[in-house]
Order: C-alpha cells, then structure tokens, then sequence
C-alpha cells in the first residue's frame, strides 16, 4: 500500500489555499499515471476487457469516495473509467485529491 493510500482524506471548508504547483507535482510522482490538467485537476482512464468489468470498478471507487466523503467525476464507458478529482470548494488541488487517487490506484489493481 502506498503511503498516500494509508492516509485518510480531510474534508475541505473553504478558505484554505490550494497547492502550489510544485507540491502537487511532487505528489503526482507517488501515484500510477495520473495527469494534472486545466483547470487544475488530476484525471486518469482505466481500462477493462469490458463493460461489466468497468462498471464493477465505479462501484468499487464510489465505495471508497463515499467513505472518504470526497466525491470525484466519474465517467463510464465500455472498457474504460475517466476519473477527475479536485477539491470543488476551493475549485483547486488538495493532498486529499492524491490520496483519493492513491486509493482508486490500488482498487485498480485488487
């Protein structure tokens, strides 16, 4: 398990700056190629022999977001789950965001 999949994410309130490029991109490096885009986000497509397969891993992920109260974009498709995370109460980037997509990195791979 990754270090950041161990930690657990914190609920944003608002009113707190989002990170600077340079530490998001140091956390980029500890999670399995995941993009940071415009608007600032981090977004990966998984892949999957098929429909059901896909489907099984939005539920999965919509398992873990619902326990960490952090709730990402999710789109499906066949073969294929797009994934956004950012922290919408401060439309930018927070450790939290990482460690969302840590956790989705390793239900990937369970």
């Amino acid at each position: 398990m990754s270090e950041l999949a161990k930690k657990q994410c914190v609920p944003c309130a608002g009113g707190v700056p989002p990170l600077s490029p340079d530490v998001a991109d140091r956390l980029l490096t500890e999670l399995d190629a995941w993009a940071i885009e415009t608007p600032p986000r981090i977004a990966k497509q998984f892949k999957f022999p098929d429909f059901a397969q896909a489907l099984a891993f939005v539920n999965r992920i919509g398992a873990i977001a619902e326990n960490q109260n952090h709730h990402p974009d999710i789109k499906l498709t066949w073969g294929k789950v797009g994934v956004e995370i950012w922290t919408h109460k401060i439309d930018g980037l927070t450790e939290s965001d990482f460690i969302l997509a840590a956790k989705f990195d390793e239900a990937y791979q369970a």
